[in-house]
């Protein structure tokens, strides 16, 4: 995720940059298949793209695994109950008037605990890892099949096993995002808030969304598929050998 926060025109100034440096990026991959004379410009830089991908992701795991323990702190993304009142200080509507915003409250889902014990650093670190290892899963995926189409197998039992594992990866990866999520940002609010204190949460807020499961299935039928043109083209490839002998 590309973000920048300020001034309008220096924000998009450096979402053009960082936008810039990756094209420069994918036109060195393929300036250098042009020199090779690839003819497979776009599985080339789509091999290279998925591959920093790739690369980042395990970077971004290793800097989550010693961040769990080398500070005392955790940040925690995930719903609960910890709800904040509107201030005060800001004007607002409860009428919802024209130009003016509808006094409400809001749920506070990202926040940082100082002060955190190891274990709460350890769930909020596992939750992160999860969350990345399903953004991380569709790279990995691409990443094989540009290699196995390059190596002239664009259908083969490896793609269908990896897009058969894929589906499995995003219905667990996705589940259990969706859960340590939640358990962690719970979990941390009872640890900073006492029972008695109106602010600690007695219920779990766990919450499970249908994109694990969409995705599980895409990719499974996306594997049928591959499976399918593996048929056929191990029909064709026995009627081919069956010709030549013929002749």
């Amino acid at each position: 995720m590309i973000s920048f926060s300020g001034d309008l025109w220096p924000s998009l100034g450096g979402i053009g940059i960082t936008l810039g440096v990756a094209a420069i990026l994918v036109g060195v991959v393929a300036w250098r298949g042009r020199r090779r004379k690839s003819r497979t410009l776009v599985l080339d830089a789509a091999s290279a793209i998925s591959g920093w991908w790739v690369a980042l992701s395990a970077i971004s795991a290793i800097i989550i695994v010693v961040k769990v323990f080398s500070v005392d702190w955790a940040e925690l993304h995930g719903p609960n109950s910890l709800w904040v009142s509107w201030p005060e200080d800001l004007p607002c509507s409860d009428f919802g008037a024209a130009h003016m915003l509808t006094c409400s409250n809001s749920n506070v889902s990202e926040f940082t605990v100082g002060g955190a014990s190891l274990g709460l650093r350890m769930l909020a670190g596992a939750a992160q890892l999860f969350l990345l290892a399903l953004t991380t899963v569709p790279a990995a995926m691409f990443a094989v099949i540009c290699f196995q189409t390059l190596l002239g197998r664009p259908f083969s039992r490896t793609l269908i096993r990896v897009l058969n594992g894929g589906a499995v990866a995003v219905l667990v990866l996705g589940i259990g995002s969706d859960l340590l999520g939640g358990i962690a940002a719970a979990t941390a609010l009872r640890e900073v808030f006492s029972a008695e204190s109106p602010w600690y949460p007695y219920a779990f807020q766990l919450t499970v969304t249908p994109l694990p499961f969409v995705g599980a299935l895409a990719l499974a039928a996306l594997a049928a598929v591959f499976r399918q043109g593996f048929q056929l083209q191990g029909d064709r490839d026995a009627l081919q050998r069956e010709t030549e002998g013929l002749v």
